[in-house]
């Protein structure tokens, strides 16, 4: 086996772990090592100890380094039940892995180096020698089988690689991928803001983050309408027993936030000390009726759906909203705005017959390609999730998922879209269709996805009249192509580093004065672009132009126009563009054509 393919690569991220593991407790001996997985491009490892710093990370490494160096052998070691639970009596997260993996009479392997020993099926390499090119990254905050009431670990990740220059690699990557994360620019060009007195994984858009916002949700509300689409709102609450009737609650209570109740029920339980978890209970037995807020758009639009009677002659109905939901994510997994507690998606759910599902996941699918297209992000792979041929988890008869499974797979070629098969990857109610991208720095982002539901509609009994005039139930499809507002800007602004294509640019034209003589012909032109709705910031202040220049560059609009006396003399513009090269002596009316144009191809 090659140790830069996929499964060498595996094996070695895996002994990395371990490696990490060996050295963290010899340094730490209190340390509980829990668990230490092979992850794309590295690995980690769980611990049971206290909060490390940055010089803890370098001892850590270095210990690491020195283990790799002493060249020991690793080795799998077979043993009973009882004789495990003496090797590791004293870690009882080693002890409950035990109790929900092997079997009373089974027994297990473990792996040794030196005076380590881990529980773990492998394989590994045969020596420590084997992992020479690591480097360890970061840590967070992780609760043990991802219960945040469980014990509280610290998590240590690291990358592992095959050669020295697939690790350098890499660290170039990670260098670069740091200069462009979304929460120092989205800081820098006062796109979004997080405040702690409101909340963490609640954004807080800025004038100019808000402008990126509002261009993406116009431009795909002018496709939506070239589509067919209706565009609708719905509350931000919705009754509990909404909530019942989806499935939603209770049994994704852990994902959302309490429910809400009347005040003189808030008053009563708190009189008793009733806990959130005592409400949810109570309420999921029906004791208690409450709202919540809304974890998904989809029941409010069923609803819309169900407000009058549809027949054949109504489908396809495409709804659309965007519509903002509320999920409670757990504090160590929020990050910027890739991870947040209350975000809106470019939501739609389209109800239709069974002879419409290929043609309509046809137009979804079309309408995410002309997306990626036009924000440059050509670059991407699609997944569609079918069911496990050896799972009766599924709602609905075989002969459908066959229907809605051609579907996804027609659909999808026939837009000359490359697609892996993913069995077992459907979710319980129908297949899906997930867009993976690549962004400029090779890592991926699941952002688009398409759901056939067959669940919902029965859970909600829609129906519409067909043409022989009985009653029939409808298919949902869901469809997202951003995903989220905020998730999907904090991969934009990562992938543009910050430098938005013109149509998008928070302010797409900066204008410099040479000196205080030239502000009123700096006034007049941005008069000018105004009326155009061209989004113009201007400088007129004592600072010199190269400090001017600095200023506003690092604010990253896409034109940057300099007036000086030659401008202002011939009534000219000079200016530099997204590329940076200095334009001088064009006319205003050549400078409108220019940006006009580029503002409405989008390119």
């Amino acid at each position: 086996m090659k140790d830069d393919s996929d499964e060498g690569l595996y094996i070695m991220r895996h002994s990395c772990a371990h490696l990490l593991a060996q050295a963290v407790t010899k340094l730490f001996p209190e340390a509980k090592p829990t668990i230490g997985p092979p992850v794309k491009d590295g690995f980690y490892y769980d611990f049971y100890m206290d909060p490390i710093n940055e010089n803890d990370l370098n001892k850590i490494e270095k210990l690491m380094r020195k283990i790799v160096k002493q060249n020991i052998p690793i080795q799998r070691e077979e043993h009973d039940n009882e004789t495990l639970r003496e090797m590791f009596s004293n870690n009882l997260f080693k002890s409950e892995i035990m109790d929900d993996k092997i079997g009373e009479d089974v027994g297990s392997s473990a792996y040794r180096q030196g005076e380590f020993v881990d529980l773990c099926r492998g394989p590994h390499v045969e020596s420590t020698s084997k992992l020479r090119w690591f480097k360890l990254t970061n840590t967070s905050q992780a609760f043990w089988r991802g219960d945040s009431s469980r014990e509280t670990l610290v998590r240590i990740y690291g990358m592992c690689y095959s050669s020295k220059e697939d690790l350098q690699t890499r660290e170039t990557l990670l260098r670069e991928a740091a200069k462009r994360d979304h929460r120092k620019l989205g800081k820098d060009l006062q796109l979004f803001h997080i405040d702690e007195m409101v909340g963490q994984g609640l954004i807080l858009w800025t004038p100019r983050g808000t402008i990126v916002r509002n261009e993406l949700q116009q431009f795909i509300s002018e496709h939506l309408t070239r589509q067919g689409y209706q565009q609708i709102h719905t509350p931000h609450i919705g009754k509990l027993d909404l909530y019942k009737t989806s499935g939603h609650f209770p049994y994704y209570q852990d994902s959302q936030y309490p429910p809400i109740v009347k005040r003189d029920t808030l008053r009563r339980l708190s009189d008793e000390e009733c806990s959130c978890s005592d409400l949810t209970n109570l309420m999921s037995e029906g004791d208690i009726d409450g709202y919540m807020l809304k974890p998904m758009n989809c029941p409010h639009h069923i609803r819309v759906y169900a407000s009058q009677p549809r027949s054949y002659r109504d489908l396809p109905l495409r709804l659309a909203e965007f519509g903002t939901v509320y999920r409670w994510e757990q504090s160590g997994e929020i990050s910027g705005m890739t991870r947040v507690r209350g975000f809106t998606q470019d939501d739609a759910h389209l109800f239709v017959t069974e002879d419409q599902i290929e043609q309509e996941l046809l137009g979804c699918i079309e309408l995410v390609k002309i997306i990626f297209g036009t924000l440059g992000m050509e670059n991407y792979r699609v997944r569609i999730g079918l069911r496990d041929p050896n799972s009766d988890k599924y709602v609905g008869s075989p002969e459908k998922w066959n229907k809605a499974e051609d579907a996804c797979r027609n659909a999808t070629a026939s837009l000359g879209v490359e697609f892996s098969e993913e069995p077992g990857e459907a979710a319980f109610y129908g297949p899906k269709i997930d867009f993976v991208v690549n962004d400029v720095l090779g890592r991926e982002w699941q952002l688009g996805t398409v759901q056939v539901d067959y669940n919902l509609p029965e859970r909600f009994n829609l129906s519409y009249t067909g043409s022989d005039g009985n009653k029939h139930q409808p298919v949902m499809i869901h469809r997202a192509p951003f995903g989220s507002m905020e998730r999907f800007c904090g991969v934009l602004i990562e992938h543009f580093n910050g430098m938005f294509p013109t149509w998008l640019s928070p302010t797409q034209v900066h204008i410099l004065t040479i000196s205080e003589k030239h502000k009123n012909y700096a006034e007049k032109i941005a008069r000018t672009l105004h009326e155009l709705a061209i989004r113009v910031e201007m400088d007129t202040g004592d600072d010199t132009i190269g400090k001017k220049l600095r200023t506003h560059r690092s604010m990253r609009p896409a034109y940057l126009m300099i007036l000086g006396d030659d401008e202002q003399n011939n009534g000219t513009v000079s200016f530099m563009g997204p590329d940076r090269e200095q334009n001088t002596g064009i006319s205003l009316e050549q400078f409108i054509l220019s940006i006009t144009t580029e503002i409405n191809s989008k390119v």
